[in-house]
This record gives structure tokens, sequence and C-alpha cells, in this order.
């Protein structure tokens, strides 16, 4: 088509073309070739490579100036300008050198919090993740703050036994097996949110809800911690937002039309207060049924139904890729420490019964 459209182009300007014809021509020519390509983005590592040419944009001085942080202290939002470092609707997007480190976690013991970190280790899933899981969590994972696990699994007595640091407790809640590996993602909303209305919204000031196929690789305090958080996804941190895989049918209650949401959202972390939490697990729960009830299942399940709760209630904190970040995508420039890194996806193995 595109071929078709250029040659009509030279023969209104007669049989030799004219040098605006040429130009108009291939520039169709290379926007459709870019358009092929970006198809194929998920497939070819070197195509995957061109989207650091991306901009991600820049915090404008005067928002950076109103920034604050309860936890991290004065920020250092200019040692990063290769990257986005706030949001627009002013929260702060936390990369490597931004925070002290060190008065994130003395403003954290001064305010003797216990933070929860949960986890659902299903099927396959437990044997093969969840010890490396727990025990570089111990590594890394607000160190020298108290600390109560909550592993969530159809099999308590195959928990492994993991040393534990002063202050720091493991707890186990039994689930039902789903049949699907999508309902065991799906179902954890609805787990998670009598659970924060149980033992574990009486124990915990914040928890983070987490994956289990991925392991700690530095640190993970309080730096991380506010009110409502939210994981920038390590694959589509660069998309522009009409790329992005959002839930598009518009009879889910996922669904975001193509002007609508911010940034896409990774469900392998997020977290926040009890309070919060209790109300972006009971959305996201109710909003699966709701789907389910017209027959329908969102494109990325639970993910899709979180990233349209964070569309309409921002989260008060971003974590850029540095805090959850895949191998696969190997080394990048603006990736200094990452902190979460995925395990390899064998799903062909552990998503079978």
């Amino acid at each position: 088509m595109f071929l078709k459209e250029g040659f009509r182009f030279m023969r209104t300007r007669g049989a030799l073309g004219t040098l605006r014809t040429w130009r108009r021509f291939f520039l169709w020519l290379l926007l459709f070739s870019l358009g092929i390509l970006s198809l194929f983005r998920y497939n070819f590592a070197s195509i995957r490579d061109l989207e650091v040419f991306i901009s991600m944009g820049v915090c404008p001085k005067a928002r950076m100036a109103l920034l604050r942080d309860n936890f991290t202290g004065p920020l250092s939002l200019r040692a990063r300008p290769e990257v986005l470092t706030c949001t627009s609707w002013g929260a702060l997007i936390l990369w490597d050198g931004t925070f002290d480190p060190a008065i994130a976690k003395e403003t954290a013991e001064r305010q003797n919090l216990t933070i929860g970190l949960t986890v659902f280790a299903v099927g396959k899933y437990l044997e093969k993740y969840l010890a490396r899981f727990l025990e570089t969590a111990e590594q890394h994972f607000m160190v020298g703050q108290r600390v109560v696990y909550y592993v969530f699994t159809e099999r308590p007595l195959a928990v492994p036994r993991v040393a534990l640091g002063p202050g720091r407790r493991l707890r186990v809640e039994r689930v039902v097996r789903e049949r699907r590996w999508q309902d065991v993602s799906m179902q954890r909303m609805r787990t998670l949110h009598k659970a924060l209305g149980g033992r574990l919204g009486r124990e915990a000031d914040f928890v983070f809800c987490m994956d289990v196929d991925q392991h700690f690789n530095a640190t993970f305090g309080p730096e991380v911690l506010a009110e409502s958080v939210a994981q920038l996804h390590a694959w589509h941190y660069h998309w522009p937002r009409r790329l992005l895989p959002f839930e598009r049918n518009p009879r889910s209650a996922a669904a975001l039309a193509h002007h609508e949401g911010d940034f896409y959202y990774h469900a392998a972390v997020f977290g926040g207060s009890v309070a919060v939490l209790r109300a972006l697990t009971w959305h996201c729960a109710r909003a699966m049924q709701q789907d389910r009830a017209r027959g329908l299942e969102a494109l990325w399940h639970d993910e899709s139904h979180l990233n349209r709760y964070f569309w309409l209630h921002k989260p008060a904190k971003v974590l850029s890729p540095e805090f959850c970040w895949s191998p696969e995508l190997g080394q990048r420039t603006e990736i200094h420490r990452p902190r979460l890194l995925w395990a390899p996806k064998e799903y062909a193995m552990v998503r079978t019964s």
C-alpha cells in the first residue's frame, strides 16, 4: 500500500518526481517500518534495546522543589537528570542516588514500625522459588526493621525453614489451590483483603505484596515506604501511553481508554499502609468478580485491575524499575542498582499440576 502511494505521488509530479515527493515517500516508508518493528518489540532483543532512546520526560524544577518524602528526608533529584523523578501529580519516582538510605532507616526505626511482606507460593512455585525469595529477603529486605512474612500456600508443611533475624517472624497461611494459574493470580486480591482485615492488618503498619518468582539483589529498605506504592514495569517504563498494555475492552471493569493511564505498573510489587491496601485489594477483587459475572477476564488479570486502581487513585510513591528489574533486558545505564531481580520464567514447568 505504501509503495503504491509513493509511486502515485511520483506520477503526479512527473516521471522523475521531485525531491519533495521522494522525501515524503521515504518518510512514509520509514514510519511504516518503525510501526512494524514496534509490533515485534517483545520478541527481538535488538529492537528492545532501541527503547532507551525514548525519553521518559523530565521533572520540572518548580515541581522538583516541592517534592517531600516522609521517610527519605531531603531528596537529590538533580542527581539523576537522565530519568523522570516525579509524576504529574507530584509523587516521587524513586531512583538510586536520589535519597539517603541511612536517613530512611533512622526514620523508620524512630517510628518503631513493623513491615509486612506477603507472598503466594502455590503449586510448583513453592519448591522452585520460595526458599531463595525468603533467604534473600533476610539479607536485603528492611534490614534492621521489624518484619513479618506472610506466606500463602496450600501446603504449609512444605514451607522451607529459613533462619530469621531478631524481630522478624514468618506466618504461614493456608489457601485453596485453584484449578488454573490465572485464578491463583486473581484470587490473591480477595485473600489479601481478608488477611489485611485480620492478623496481618493488626501486626503491620505498612505491607508490601510481592510475587515469589524473583529474589532480592540489593537493599530494599524503608525509603520505599508510603501510603500507597506502585512499581514501574521494567518492560514498559519507556513506552508512550498509547502503546502500554492496559485492558482496552470497554466492557471490563479494568478498562482504560487510550487517553487514560499514567504509567504501566507491575503487580509483582505494590504496597502501602494497611488502610490503603484494604481499599486497593477490595477494588480489584470486586472488579474481577464483576468481569467474571460478564464472562470476561482482563488481559493481564489482577495486574490490569491494579493499573485501573492506580489510575483512579494515584500512588503516593512510584518505584523505578531499579526496584524490580528483569535480567532479560540486559544492562542499562539508568539502572544503577537492581533491588529485586526476576527469576527466569519457566511457565511450562511451574504452571502445570
